[in-house]
């Protein structure tokens, strides 16, 4: 029944202009951790197994935001003056009046930034009761063994409301396997990516290694953009040690990337299969809409619609006649 994907799509649009993608990702990713977790479809050990998880989660945010705090602006100072000077020994020219002005510039930018994190305690409140709530929501939802759709008692089982109730429970259903194959996938080659760096680092002595580890698994999550991100602050902590170390940080990050298609291949298989320039697009729509949840949830939204409009023919004239 088409309806379903009516009113699936209206909700959709109310998610990104009410800005609540944070409960609805808190909603999808608790119920993914919890079906992980339940092992041989105990659902109990599921709820014990992802209440440490939850555990070990908030104390590692925590801590990891103490530590960021402070490392984040001395790597970003260092690597750009160290970029700046590197620069100006070879000559190079840039359209800025001096080294200096860049410098000054970039590094006073990044620090209000930082600083300004303060200014939204409030709303990073807000978020965190989104979360609870999303999480109090999947638990109950992984733990109900029915659904209910709230039917008139003594209806007939074949009346409207009970079939576009199972049409749009149809549609989630699809939405949150979507979910389940492109964050499952991401999470496996975040992990692998951030394992294989983490040595990279280990072996060359890269200070603020632990914030740069848990930056490269969560900037992992999100195709395409996450790695430039997490490869330019490799780079510039690099260029900060020297510029060789820069140069080999850049060479490991470049053939790591090009295994990563293989992976791809290995482990996303057929089920993904989305142009570069969708991805972006869709990227850039989400930032636009959700912000940093948009981005999240930006390649689950066009998965989902490929998936469904895969399942629905249409006829073609040249054959209809």
């Amino acid at each position: 029944m088409r309806i379903s994907y009516f009113f699936v799509g209206v909700l959709l649009l109310l998610v990104g202009w009410l800005h609540m993608a944070t409960p609805l990702i808190s909603v999808l990713a608790a119920y993914f951790a919890l079906n992980t977790l339940s092992f041989g479809g105990r659902k109990w050990l599921g709820v014990g197994l992802f209440s440490l998880l939850l555990v070990g989660v908030f104390l590692g945010t925590w801590f990891f935001s103490k530590h960021a705090y402070f490392a984040l602006p001395q790597i970003a100072q260092t690597s750009i003056e160290r970029a700046a000077d590197y620069a100006k020994e070879r000559g190079l020219e840039f359209p800025f009046t001096s080294w200096e002005e860049l410098r000054d510039v970039a590094i006073t930018k990044v620090k209000e930034k930082i600083v300004n994190v303060g200014l939204y305690a409030r709303s990073a409140a807000f978020e965190f009761v989104f979360v609870i709530i999303g999480i109090v929501v999947a638990v109950s939802l992984f733990l109900s063994t029915k659904l209910d759709i709230g039917a008139e008692p003594g209806a007939d089982a074949d009346n409207l409301y009970a079939a576009i109730g199972l049409e749009v429970a149809a549609r989630f259903r699809t939405f949150y396997q979507s979910f389940s194959t492109v964050m499952g996938a991401q999470m496996v080659i975040s992990t692998i990516n951030t394992a294989l760096t983490s040595i990279f680092l280990v072996w060359n002595d890269f200070p603020y290694v632990g914030v740069i580890i848990v930056s490269t698994f969560l900037f992992g999550l999100l195709p395409i953009i996450g790695n430039l991100l997490s490869n330019t602050m490799i780079v510039g902590v690099g260029l900060s040690i020297s510029p060789y170390t820069a140069a080999a940080s850049l060479v490991f990050l470049v053939v790591l990337h090009k295994g990563e298609y293989f992976l791809n291949s290995k482990i996303i298989g057929n089920r993904i299969r989305n142009p570069m320039w969708m991805t972006l697009l869709a990227l850039i729509l989400g930032e636009k809409l959700m912000g940093i949840p948009g981005m999240i949830m930006a390649p689950v939204v066009l998965h989902f619609i490929k998936v469904e409009t895969s399942r629905n023919k249409v006829s073609v004239l040249g054959e209809a006649r």
